[in-house]
């Protein structure tokens, strides 16, 4: 094949056919920044909070730098930097300082998650406080679900748990609920009891595609939620399923979820993608804990630069199709835009 460069007209050619010059929008930052497609701000982003017993705690997870375990009275300071920072929404979850066989401390209407609650929307009525929905924390076992004498997981009697632990965190303020659990109905249950409670506009936001994944050990650390035996793979999906997920997404809709969580993200950006292609409701994807660590800890040993990697993966699980991601890394992505732009104003989202 021939080939002749034209100087004159700043164009290569092959047997007299232009070749595209991608890169003159390249060239500078300015450039880059005009014709970007994806675009990451602060709207996009929830915190995961963990909110403990005790008075004046704020304890480091080991296995994940940067995130706290913080009692009730340091919400309100954890919240002032919050909003200094622009994160407009957290979700919530909460370490009892009791554990039980029926998750008594889930549904309880003074409970860990209530408290932190009532005192979120006392302290910052704008923030959007989203609730974990499960038993794990708070079962004696660690499992999400009730326990048979055999060690099975039961669904249907765990459902009632499920509602009653939803309608209290609305009582106690919640702006939305996200059922976690992974039994099967738990969204037409919560549904049902929020309707009957009078809380017909309180939205659902269901995790609804949750994998058996190997990356939520440093979670668990944070959330001492470890199973005591055994693990979740019996209710949690299977990493190697795709129609699958679509389908529980699917029945989730149908009983009445409102927004839709994939968990974890960057193993599953596939999913994320073909649900937006599918399904045209809001989508979640949790940047979940070992995602987070492994980032870390690569940074720390000076492996990676932190910031543009995180980045990169934040747009890249935007990009796949999420308008909402669940990361530990928000309030780092916030502190960049403010040294970028010496704002936390959203007009101009960050760069890669």
């Amino acid at each position: 094949m021939s080939f002749q460069l034209d100087d004159s007209q700043g164009l290569g050619t092959r047997s007299g056919t232009p070749f595209q010059r991608f890169r003159r929008l390249r060239r500078t930052e300015g450039l880059r920044r005009l014709v970007r497609e994806t675009r990451l701000s602060l709207d996009d982003l929830i915190y995961p909070l963990f909110v403990t017993y005790g008075v004046g705690i704020r304890r480091e997870v080991p296995s994940m730098p940067g995130v706290y375990q913080l009692s009730v009275d340091q919400l309100a300071s954890e919240a002032e930097e919050l909003a200094t920072l622009g994160i407009g929404a957290v979700l919530l979850f909460g370490i009892p300082e009791h554990k039980d066989e029926r998750a008594s401390g889930a549904y309880d209407e003074n409970g860990i998650v209530q408290q932190a609650v009532r005192e979120l929307k006392r302290c910052a009525p704008e923030l959007v406080v989203i609730t974990d929905v499960c038993n794990c924390e708070y079962m004696s076992h660690g499992h999400c679900g009730i326990v048979s004498p055999t060690g099975e997981i039961l669904n249907d009697p765990t459902l009632e748990l499920l509602a009653k632990t939803a309608v209290s965190h609305v009582r106690a303020g919640a702006d939305m609920v996200a059922p976690s659990d992974m039994m099967d109905g738990r969204v037409w249950a919560i549904r049902q009891a929020l309707d009957a409670a009078g809380f017909v506009e309180t939205p659902i936001l269901s995790y609804a595609a949750k994998f058996a994944s190997a990356f939520y050990g440093p979670f668990r650390d944070a959330a001492e939620s470890a199973p005591a035996f055994g693990d979740r793979r019996s209710h949690q999906m299977d990493p190697g399923n795709q129609r699958e997920a679509l389908r529980e997404i699917a029945a989730d809709l149908e009983e009445g979820a409102d927004a839709i969580i994939i968990k974890p993200a960057l193993a599953y950006l596939d999913i994320v993608a073909l649900a937006r292609q599918r399904f045209d409701v809001p989508i979640a994807a949790y940047n979940v804990s070992g995602e987070y660590a492994m980032v870390k800890a690569a940074a720390r040993n000076g492996w990676i630069d932190e910031r543009r990697v995180v980045l990169e993966l934040l747009t890249g699980i935007k990009r796949a199709g999420a308008g909402m991601i669940i990361t530990y890394h928000a309030k780092d992505v916030a502190r960049w835009l403010r040294e970028e732009t010496g704002t936390t104003s959203l007009a101009r989202p960050l760069a890669v």
